[in-house]
């Protein structure tokens, strides 16, 4: 029998994960260009796409020939094209994916570019593109600092933030803090389940206009206080009812992780609970999501996903236990931990 014509199922499997990159830019290529918006405003021919875009006719045909096998638009280039419902999670809108494709395939696109640092030497994969860390980078270019907030605000709201409060009680709760609390959305969303709650939020001071506008069209400005400071050094509100620390701890290593939680503990009451919210890889095949962000945390900024075995080690050595782990959508979850004997 001849080899040529039997199937090679590992060969195809290979190039889609060789070619994976080229779906990544194709999105972005689409996102950029507003295609997504365009078609939702009735540009559902190639050719006027192409134009009011300010592109090349027949590379956008060609772009969409590839996006309609992916599943971002349906149609075709006769009858006109349409959004699907990933298509309109890249349009240029509240709660949308749009700025998320824009900084993976940007930033974080030429970070992974330059990843063999990482595996060969421990080095950032940003740091070797950037010339700075991701810290420095945001801090220095305040355009891309507010569009890395926007994307991990709809990375959160579309994973894992809005589920919180169906798992977690916080009615009874009268101070919430959020520790580096970026764009104030989990802390908008927890003030949102506890009527009677004030915040506060501790992050670096580029971040607090965001955050401050975020409040401020949802709970109010009135119900949270904005500490401008870095976690590792500013003071922890001190018995606060809930405390939390929402992928935090997988940008940094175990020294820095276990810094931090000693802080924390040392500022709980007895009755105080500490709400971490990470991916935790899990043994085996099950969960895709948890080492891909694994990775990625290690090339971009040198962090770390973890499992719920060296979670223990690190609450332990923390002085903390984890009471229990929430599942929450896109293999998150929000562990709960509470002061150790």
């Amino acid at each position: 029998m001849s080899t040529e014509s039997t199937p090679r199922p590992a060969a195809r499997a290979t190039i889609d994960l060789i070619t994976a990159a080229w779906h990544t830019q194709a999105v972005y290529a689409a996102t950029k260009l507003g295609l997504p918006d365009l078609i939702a405003a009735g540009h559902t021919d190639p050719a006027e796409l192409a134009k009011t875009a300010g592109a090349d006719q027949d590379a956008v045909r060609r772009l969409l020939r590839l996006l309609l096998r992916l599943g971002v638009v349906d149609g075709d280039e006769n009858e006109g094209y349409r959004n699907t419902d990933i298509g309109e999670l890249l349009r240029d809108r509240p709660g949308s994916l749009r700025d998320v494709s824009l900084l993976y395939g940007e930033e974080f696109y030429q970070a992974w570019g330059d990843s063999i640092e990482t595996f060969r030497t421990g080095g950032t994969g940003f740091e070797k593109a950037y010339g700075r860390s991701l810290l420095g980078y945001l801090g220095e270019d305040p355009d891309a600092a507010q569009r890395f907030q926007r994307a991990m605000q709809a990375q959160a709201k579309n994973f894992s933030f809005d589920a919180v409060p169906q798992h977690i009680d916080f009615s009874a709760d009268r101070h919430v803090v959020d520790i580096a609390g970026g764009s104030g959305q989990l802390l908008a969303t927890v003030l949102g389940a506890a009527p009677e709650a004030r915040g506060t939020l501790i992050d670096l001071e580029h971040n607090i206009p965001i955050a401050h506008a975020h409040l401020e069209r949802t709970v109010g400005t009135d119900r949270a206080d904005l500490v401008a400071g870095d976690m590792f050094t500013t003071p922890v509100p001190r018995e606060a009812d809930t405390y939390l620390l929402s992928r935090v701890l997988g940008d940094w290593q175990e020294d820095d992780c276990i810094r931090l939680l000693r802080s924390i503990r040392e500022a709980m009451a007895p009755h105080s609970r500490l709400l971490v919210i990470e991916m935790v890889v899990q043994d085996g095949k099950e969960g895709l999501l948890a080492p891909l962000w694994d990775l990625h945390l290690m090339v971009v900024n040198g962090g770390h996903q973890r499992s719920i075995g060296e979670y223990r080690e690190l609450t332990a050595r923390s002085g903390l236990s984890i009471e229990r782990c929430v599942q929450l959508p896109m293999e998150t979850s929000a562990l709960v931990l509470t002061p150790a004997g």
